[in-house]
């Protein structure tokens, strides 16, 4: 049940009054990121979905943001693209400038992990909490303190904590416009993440050696002593390391590829490659871990395998997929429009 200070602005507005939202994105990247930032993409397509509602948004973001709404910011970039800052003096100006102006708005939406809520119960205004993932178990204290006046929003069920109460499940959501269908694609295969052994580089090296098949490695280094140890050696004119890749390199490796590899070493709470990739019709195969389940249709969209010599399989299986289906079954689940309209029905049952 909502406390009565939740219901408190609405009852403020007058008739006809657009609903004021205020989107909190993360400071780390730009919103939308120029290359990587996958809470930033999000907070993105919410804040211009919402305006396309009718909604009055304000995104609080880097100051070199772009967004079709008001823009608020406490810096000029983010403090991954500028590393002279502070992140965590960053973080505190960033949630503090936008909860000291919380009565001008309706609704708050948090994508910005757990420390926003522990203003939450000092403010009146509602606030809906998308948890993009546990970084860890250690956080879930801080979650479980607001279960009552907070609202939470999974982005997968297989990502909820049974510690805490979720008002839905929302999808991650993603421009189909950005992203073309390819019906006959090149025979590369395509690893594209964070190079780190959660996300399983070294393992997509592995499939791609046994299946003989040439691959094209895309993202940002993250852990550097794996890439070092782990993905360089491997490095020849068979396995080919493409650097990170902004929209339209993205777009023309993810529609292009024969599948994309995603053997990840965690439960991942989403995997937005996995949903790009099906909407260019490119079928994934990866480790049945996480979230993977309800983002792939096992045999139809790809292959959900448990090792890599599965894996190897899987590859020879990869005539049998329609692209055409692969991209229905994206559009069906994973369109911005959807994401929109389903975080549009949970703003209502809040306010």
């Amino acid at each position: 049940m909502l406390n009565e200070n939740k219901k408190a602005p609405l009852s403020r507005r007058g008739v006809g009054e657009r609903l004021r939202i205020a989107i909190l994105s993360p400071v780390a990247w730009r919103t939308p990121p120029r290359h990587y930032g996958p809470w930033e993409q999000i907070a993105s397509t919410i804040a211009e979905g919402m305006i396309t509602k009718g909604a009055d948004v304000t995104l609080f973001a880097t100051g070199d943001s772009v967004t079709a709404g008001k823009l608020q910011s406490i810096c000029a970039t983010g403090y991954e693209e500028d590393r002279s800052q502070d992140a965590k003096v960053l973080e505190c100006l960033h949630i503090s400038n936008l909860m000291e102006q919380a009565g001008e708005f309706d609704l708050i939406h948090n994508n910005f992990d757990f420390l926003p809520l522990t203003y939450s119960r000092l403010i009146k205004t509602p606030v809906i909490t998308t948890i993009h993932g546990f970084s860890s178990q250690k956080i879930i204290p801080v979650y479980k303190k607001y279960n009552d006046t907070s609202h939470y929003v999974s982005i997968s069920n297989a990502d909820r904590s049974p510690e805490l109460n979720y008002l839905a499940t929302v999808y991650n959501g993603i421009d189909p416009s950005e992203f073309d269908f390819v019906e006959q694609p090149d025979d590369y295969l395509l690893y594209f993440g964070r190079i780190h052994h959660d996300k399983g580089t070294h393992e997509a090296i592995q499939i791609a050696r046994q299946s003989k098949r040439r691959l094209l490695i895309a993202g940002i280094i993250q852990d550097e002593g794996y890439y070092r140890s782990k993905i360089e050696p491997e490095l020849n004119n068979q396995i080919i390391y493409v650097g990170h890749a902004g929209p339209d390199k993205r777009k023309q490796l993810l529609g292009n590829a024969h599948a994309l590899l995603h053997p990840i070493n965690f439960n991942e709470p989403f995997g937005m490659s996995v949903a790009e990739s099906m909407l260019c019709g490119t079928p994934v195969i990866a480790f049945n871990k996480g979230s993977m389940q309800e983002l792939i249709e096992h045999e139809g969209t790809g292959f959900l395998v448990d090792e890599v010599d599965e894996a190897v399989v899987a590859v020879n299986e990869l005539a049998h997929i329609s692209r055409a289906h692969c991209r229905d079954w994206a559009m069906a689940k994973f369109s911005a429009q959807k994401m929109v309209d389903d975080y549009w029905e949970v703003y209502k049952k809040i306010v």
